[in-house]
Parts: structure tokens; C-alpha cells; sequence
């Protein structure tokens, strides 16, 4: 491949701290964006095909590097060890310095389409409100200071499914405009604003994904700085400035072919996560159990008789064994309160579990209720309650049920220890002004 400077018709200069810059930044990126790990073709291969959940091509999107079980910010720095070796390595053993402006145009070339596909992954799964979801009703049900900071964060963007989508759309807009060379400015400058703040909401929140967000920030720095001293010169001197532009010539008929086939290759991926991510949000969202609540059960409940080995137990906020309240979700999670020590899950419910009792999103990062995933059996009228905090796994119940009327279930069985259970459940008809809506007039 030939490459030239379409403003002065020949190839740009390099100096020799440039050069070295250029090999170490060139091995670090390499090693940091393209796939090197058997691991990750492990899982490629391994993929299904014919039964392709979105949440396989979006782990792939998101692969990153990892040395010796380390996991953060340590990978960069074994990342950033194996450069300065190779550089030096390099510096040393090669007998032909290669062309500066192709390995340059070829590394911008990467990370385009690396950072391109990782902005689009996160920003799918906002266009389509997947990643923050709507809190669920036993998270209404719980008090502010039982929250993580994570947690918060996630239902103060999750309240809001438009802002969410909208957020969605700007990142996929950013990484389209990395596709070409002409806009990558504007797309990288943009995530930088985007992800930048993303980023700092990530420490500030504990919010799990700091490395991963700061990966993408520095890939989107790395091709922003191309153009600062341009962008410098006409916004803050006010300067009369040119396009510095460059133009790939390729002389190789077949390197020509290969590059299209992989841009190909690469828009086919990104649309197939599109659709396998929409397929995904409108009829299994990965976060919310599968299973569908038991029917007419959804809504919040006063526990108005409850009974422990036979004993009636008194309301009370301080007993550890008396159920306060009850929450039934539309799909099959009960929430309990009970003035028991909770161990919180520190989990942020990411990931894509087939199992119920693994989505653990609406339970991770929350103390004050214990929330159980339940297999109804309607025939015979049992439930079985299993704790989905991790920490709380042995706590279960296996109970049968009577709906006495639209308002009113009974729960009695057995708990993991034997002892006897016995609970009257009123329904109470609430108000929310989330659902009800803050603009309009609302009967209470």
C-alpha cells in the first residue's frame, strides 16, 4: 500500500522520538484491541449459530486482554510492559524502517472500527432500555439508604426510558461516524464527551464497568489528538486552517478486496447485535427473570396474619422472623421485608443467565428486602421460594398458596429449617407516581 498527504502531495516527516512513540503506541493497541487470546476464539467457535443470543456477540464486543488472572487496570500495565520490550526489540532487529504513514493509517484504522463496535455494543442496549432497566416494584418498596450507589445511579437513569434511548442513539451515532475517515473527529469527539462522563459516573458510582469505560476513552483520546492541533488552530487562534486528510492508495488488488470483506464482515456483525438485541429487549430482557408471575398475583401486599411454628407473631418492624410486607413481580421474584440482617448481593446483575435464580439485577446491590425467585406449580397450588442472594442461598420455603379473592393470598408450608410458616396477604391498592405520572392530576 502507498499513502500520501493529499495537502502537500508527498509523505509527511517523521522524527525519531515519533517513530518510537508510534512503535510503542502500535504494539500496546494491538495488543489491547485485537483479539490475540485463544479464550476468545474458544467462545467464538463455541457459539451456536442456530440459537444466537444477543448477549454472546455483546461479550464479544467488550473483549479486552487478560494476563495471568489479572484482572483491571493490571492487564494495562502488562500490556504496556510487553510494548516497551517490543519496542526495543524492534528498534534493534529490524533492517527496513517500514512506512510511518501506513502503520500509522493502519493503527487509526483499528481502533476506528474496534472503538466503533464497543460505543455501538453499550449503545444498543440503551436505544432499547436493556441495560438500566425500569425499577421493579420491590425496588419502590425500598428505602433510599439500602441502595448502592451503583443502584441509584442505574433507576435514576432507568426511570427515564426515553432519556435512556436517547442516550442510546448518540453512542451509535458516534460510532457510525467512525466508519469514515472524514468524521472520525466528530465521533470521537463526541465519545469523549459521552464516555468521559460516563466514566467519571462509573468511579463515582462503583458502577463496575471503570476499566472497560477508560479503555474506550483512551482509544477515543488517541484518534482525537490527530486533529487537535488543527482544531486548536482554527477554534482558539482563529487561524485560517486546511483539512490535513489522507488518502489510502492501495496497489494490491487483493489487500483491496480483503479490506472490503472485513468492512463487510464488520457491518454484518454490528447488525446482526442490532437485531439480536431488539429481538431480545421485546421478548426476553436479559436482566428480568423469564418466568411469568403467578397470574393475578402482581401488586404490593400487607402481611395482616403471620405465624411462626403455629405461634401468631404481631406486626412488627424489629422481629426477624415476622414478615412485614410482600411484593409478587409480573414475572416470578417475591419480595420480602423482614428486620433481618441482609448480607447485600455486590453483584451488578450483569451477565446472561438462562436460569432465573442467576438474573440477580433486580436483587444485587440493595439490602432491606429478600428477594426469592419461585417455580409455581398451579395445578397442585405450591410455590417454592429460593433466596437469589448468593449470600442467602439456603434460606427457601416451600409453600402452597390460596387466592382467596383479588386481594387476598394465604402462604403456609415449611421453611430450610423446618419450621412452620403461615401467612395472610392483603393486597393494597397504591398509588405511584412514577406510573401515575407527575403532570397530570392524580385521585388518591
Amino acid at each position: 500500500m502507498s499513502f500520501f498527504n493529499v495537502s502537500n502531495g508527498r509523505s509527511s516527516d517523521w522524527k525519531n522520538y515519533e517513530k518510537i512513540v508510534l512503535r510503542l503506541f502500535f504494539i500496546y493497541f494491538i495488543l489491547q484491541a485485537v483479539p490475540l487470546d485463544w479464550k476468545f476464539y474458544s467462545h467464538l467457535f463455541s457459539t451456536d449459530v442456530l440459537h444466537l443470543n444477543f448477549y454472546g456477540l455483546f461479550s464479544l464486543s467488550k473483549y479486552a486482554p487478560r494476563f495471568f488472572g489479572i484482572t483491571g487496570f493490571g492487564n494495562w500495565l502488562v500490556v504496556a510492559a510487553i510494548a516497551t520490550a517490543g519496542t526495543l526489540v524492534w528498534q534493534f532487529v529490524q533492517k527496513k524502517e517500514p512506512d510511518y504513514d501506513a502503520l500509522h493509517y493502519w493503527l487509526r484504522v483499528i481502533l476506528r472500527y474496534r472503538l466503533a463496535i464497543g460505543i455501538i455494543a453499550y449503545g444498543l442496549i440503551k436505544l432499547f432500555p436493556l441495560q438500566m432497566p425500569y425499577p421493579s416494584l420491590s425496588n419502590l418498596h425500598t428505602n433510599y439508604g439500602d441502595f448502592f450507589a451503583w443502584k441509584i445511579y442505574f433507576h435514576t437513569i432507568g426511570i427515564t426510558q426515553g432519556y435512556e434511548t436517547f442516550l442510546g442513539f448518540v453512542e451509535i451515532l458516534a460510532g457510525v461516524l467512525l466508519f469514515f475517515r472524514q468524521t472520525t473527529t466528530f465521533g470521537t469527539g463526541i465519545i469523549l464527551g459521552f464516555t468521559g462522563n460516563v466514566l467519571a459516573a462509573n468511579f463515582a458510582y462503583d458502577a463496575g464497568e471503570q476499566v472497560y469505560s477508560a479503555y474506550l476513552v483512551f482509544i477515543a483520546l488517541f484518534l482525537f489528538v490527530y486533529d487537535l492541533p488543527r482544531l486548536y488552530n482554527l477554534l482558539v487562534q482563529q487561524q485560517y486552517t486546511i483539512a490535513n486528510k489522507f488518502v489510502p492508495v492501495f496497489n494490491n488488488k487483493n489487500l483491496k478486496r480483503s479490506r472490503v470483506a472485513l468492512r463487510a464482515a464488520f457491518v454484518l456483525f454490528v447488525v446482526l447485535l442490532g437485531f439480536s438485541t431488539y429481538a431480545n429487549y421485546t421478548s426476553e430482557p436479559y436482566k428480568i427473570p423469564r418466568t411469568a408471575g403467578l397470574k393475578g398475583s402482581y401488586g404490593y401486599y400487607n402481611v395482616k396474619e403471620f405465624k411462626l411454628n403455629g405461634e401468631i407473631i404481631p406486626y412488627s418492624v424489629t422481629d426477624t422472623n415476622r414478615w412485614q410486607n410482600v411484593v409478587f413481580e409480573k414475572w416470578a421474584t417475591i419480595s420480602i421485608k423482614i428486620a433481618r440482617p441482609i448480607k447485600p448481593d455486590s453483584d451488578t446483575g450483569e451477565g446472561y443467565y438462562v436460569n432465573d435464580i442467576d438474573r440477580n439485577f433486580e436483587s444485587a446491590g440493595v439490602g432491606g428486602r429478600s428477594y426469592f425467585a419461585y417455580t409455581p406449580d398451579t395445578v397442585a397450588k405450591t410455590i417454592v421460594l429460593k433466596n437469589k442472594n448468593k449470600n442467602h442461598a439456603e434460606e427457601t420455603f416451600n409453600l402452597t398458596y390460596n387466592q382467596l379473592n383479588d386481594s387476598t393470598i394465604i402462604l403456609k408450608g415449611v421453611n430450610e429449617k423446618k419450621d412452620s410458616v403461615y401467612a395472610e396477604l392483603n393486597r393494597i391498592t397504591r398509588k405511584y407516581m412514577l406510573f401515575e405520572g407527575r403532570r397530570k392530576p392524580v385521585k388518591l
